[in-house]
């Protein structure tokens, strides 16, 4: 029996073996929001983590007068880890502790203009320990030329960077829809100036016309 077959029957069999569940992955940590924030508003969003893991925020504004909004990240503990007046993106990442972490978008600095703000979370070492429960369940593994181990990796290395494909594509989407909103407004304000500057030009060419009349009409009474 060659090495491919040995191999396939091994996993055959520790997919038997093994309880529901046992060989799955975690899913997936990454996760994205896009939201409205009003005018003269703050809105907070809590994450839970735990202790050694990694919280990565990255945010965007994408439409709104200005473009910026306040942002601060606080620990469990209620200490401010980040804070950014008046910005239009950013992106931070901590290492975490066990607890609730705490996030604010504030527009309380606008009185007249809401904010569409979009946000994605990245969360790691979230609980790499469970993925290793599967070891138990095998044998003998190191007399085949490939083992296990190296094929988890290597899906696991899939699966991470289509994990970072598609958070990219993500951003991508979110810049897509900013530059968007901006030519829309660029827009709409070279519309309004040019309908501005259309109408001065039609008031100044019916008062040259008036006054080239008024040069030549006979001022000089008749008489009768």
């Amino acid at each position: 029996m060659g090495t491919a077959s040995r191999l396939l029957l091994l996993l055959h069999n520790l997919l038997l073996l093994l309880p529901p569940g046992a060989f799955g992955f975690a899913p997936s940590l990454d996760s994205d929001f896009t939201f409205t924030l009003p005018a003269g508003r703050k809105e907070c969003f809590f994450q839970p983590m735990r202790h050694g893991a990694s919280l990565e925020v990255e945010y965007q504004v994408l439409d709104g007068a200005g473009l910026d909004v306040d942002f601060y990240l606080e620990s469990p503990k209620g200490e401010i880890l980040v804070f950014h007046q008046r910005k239009s993106d950013g992106v931070h990442t901590v290492e975490t502790e066990d607890g609730d972490y705490m996030f604010c978008f504030d527009n309380t600095f606008s009185t007249i203009s809401e904010k569409v703000i979009f946000f994605e979370l990245i969360l790691d070492n979230m609980g790499e320990g469970e993925q290793e429960d599967w070891k138990k369940y095998i044998t003998g593994t190191d007399l085949l030329d490939m083992r296990l181990e190296d094929i988890l990796e290597s899906i696991n290395n899939v699966k991470a960077r289509l994990s970072k494909s598609l958070q990219i594509q993500t951003l991508l989407r979110a810049f897509e829809a900013r530059d968007r909103n901006i030519q829309e407004s660029n827009f709409d304000t070279v519309n309004f100036w040019s309908m501005v500057n259309l109408g001065v030009m039609v008031v100044v060419s019916a008062v040259q016309v008036y006054m080239l009349k008024s040069l030549f009409e006979d001022k000089r009474k008749s008489r009768t």
